[in-house]
């Protein structure tokens, strides 16, 4: 670290400690030139998720159309926003511990099904609507089929 006083780069830490938010770290630190202190701030580098489009766009991926779309599948349904944020935070958690710089779109969609699969079939076929695709009302209707024919258990 280069000192702003003197840009000497041979300092020394005096003392570390984690942000109230516990998001960083302040170090306090002693110029070994000048004798000068000064506070450096030591964070995660985020790397922006970027998801690949069907289409082939990328697009960095934002939490909030993510919980829009939660959102609008589970108008008037018995769950809780902060049922949906729960579960936005872990899925963002997911992606960003896949390690990858780019993810497939359908990645996002299939595990978004999932999820409201579990939690309501209506807010899933509304999703799903919207996420497939339907063309018709056959595909409409296929959908319902196999969600009459694999019931999942509710947690």
């Amino acid at each position: 670290m280069k000192c702003p006083y003197c840009s000497d780069v041979d300092n020394k830490v005096i003392d570390s400690r984690m942000t109230g938010e516990g998001n960083a770290i302040r170090r306090r630190r002693e110029c070994l030139a000048c004798n000068h202190r000064f506070t450096t701030y030591e964070r995660v580098e985020a790397v922006p998720l970027v998801l690949i489009k069907k289409d082939g766009r990328r697009e960095t991926f934002d939490r909030s159309k993510v919980l829009m779309g939660l959102r609008k599948a589970c108008q008037k349904r018995d769950i809780s926003i902060n049922t949906l944020e729960e579960f936005v935070d872990e899925l963002e958690r997911e992606l960003q511990e896949m390690g990858e710089k780019e993810i497939p779109s359908a990645v996002v969609g299939e595990r978004l099904m999932t999820k409201l699969h579990e939690l309501d079939d209506v807010a899933y076929v509304r999703f799903a609507s919207v996420y497939r695709e339907f063309k018709d009302i056959n595909d409409f209707m296929s959908e319902l089929k196999d969600l009459l024919d694999a019931p999942v258990k509710r947690s």
